[in-house]
C-alpha cells in the first residue's frame, strides 16, 4: 500500500507548517557525506544533477565537497540534496503508514511524494518516496520554517520528476 498517495490533500500543509517550524540544521562547514549508490540509481543521480535549478528558494547553487554528481547545495547556511542514499527506516514503518508517527509524515508537493522526518535533535529531513532514486533534502535552522520548505521542495520538484522517473528505489539499507 502506498502511504503517500492516500492522503487528504489539505495534509500537506498542515504537515509542512507543523512539520517545519523547527526545521533541520545542517553542518555549514561546506563538506557533506557523499552517498554511494548502486549501478542502477547512479545514472538517475547523474542525470538529476544536470537537471537541479541554479536556485533554490532565491538561494543561488555552491555545491559542497567533495565535488561529487550525488550532492547538492543552495545558500550559506546551505539547503543540501543528496541522491541515491539508502531507503530511510521510516519509509516501511507501519505506524507512518497509518499516520500513528508524530515524528515521519508523508505527502507531496507539485508531483512529488516526500517522506518528512523529524530528527532526534528536533530537526527535520525531507526524503522521496515512490521514485526509483531516494533524494534527501535538508534545510538549514535559518530557513525552517514554512515558506522556506514548500519553496525548496516547489524548486526541486520538476528536477526530481524529470530525472528520477516514478517508481520503487533500490530496497538496500
Amino acid at each position: 500500500m502506498n502511504i503517500f498517495r492516500h492522503r487528504p490533500p489539505g495534509l500537506l500543509a498542515v504537515a509542512l507548517l507543523v512539520a517545519v517550524a523547527g526545521c533541520s540544521a545542517t553542518d555549514d562547514s561546506g563538506t557533506v557525506a557523499v552517498p554511494t549508490p548502486d549501478a542502477r540509481t547512479a545514472p538517475l543521480c547523474r542525470d538529476l544533477d544536470k537537471a537541479l535549478p541554479r536556485k533554490v528558494d532565491g538561494q543561488p547553487r555552491r555545491d559542497p565537497e567533495p565535488p561529487s554528481a550525488y550532492t547538492a547545495a543552495w545558500g550559506s547556511p546551505a539547503i543540501i540534496l543528496r541522491c541515491g542514499i539508502p531507503r530511510p527506516p521510516k519509509m516501511v514503518d507501519p505506524k507512518v503508514a497509518l499516520g500513528q508517527d508524530p515524528n515521519a509524515i508523508g505527502g507531496g508537493v507539485d508531483g512529488v511524494d516526500w517522506l518528512m522526518e523529524k530528527q532526534d535533535d528536533g530537526t527535520w529531513r525531507f526524503t522521496t518516496s515512490e521514485r526509483r532514486a531516494y533524494v534527501q533534502v535538508t534545510l538549514p535552522k535559518e530557513l525552517s520554517g514554512p515558506d522556506h520548505s514548500a519553496q525548496v521542495l516547489t524548486d526541486l520538484a520538476a528536477a526530481v520528476k524529470k530525472a528520477i522517473p516514478e517508481g520503487i528505489a533500490s530496497m538496500r539499507h
